[in-house]
């Protein structure tokens, strides 16, 4: 139908396609890098327009669940950022699935209750995105 799952095998192929099968969800910008999901422009728990979802910064109020989205910096060597879906969530961790060549397909992060919100123990995650 013209929809722009992206290139094979990458991080935000899998993504946009597990939205799009999952939920039937088109991002109303189907365009960008794993870095460009994430506005860094809105407050936490904001409702990201480009990609149709609410937002949440890391560290945020609103704990991470499962199907969210979460997204990564870039860094030396990756200035495009990665993202990957949340498929577990724990008393003080949350598992990932991810798609990318060379990647570990599912891994464990840890996740703290700092009382008044909640971080991911990862510096390169800069938030999640989900429908909410």
């Amino acid at each position: 139908d013209g929809y722009n799952l992206g290139l094979k095998w990458q991080c935000v192929e899998f993504v946009k396609r597990y939205y799009y099968l999952r939920y039937g969800h088109r991002m109303p910008d189907p365009w960008g890098h794993a870095i460009d999901f994430f506005n860094q422009t809105l407050p936490d728990n904001a409702y990201n327009v480009q990609r149709g979802l609410r937002q949440f910064k890391n560290p945020s109020r609103t704990k991470p669940k499962e199907e969210d989205i979460l997204i990564f910096a870039g860094e030396e060597g990756n200035p495009f950022g990665h993202i990957a879906i949340v498929s577990k969530v724990g008393p003080n961790y949350i598992e990932i699935v991810q798609q990318n060549v060379g990647k570990q397909s599912r891994y464990t992060l840890p996740l703290f209750d700092m009382v008044d919100s909640w971080r991911i123990a990862n510096i390169d995650v800069v938030g999640w995105l989900g429908k909410r």
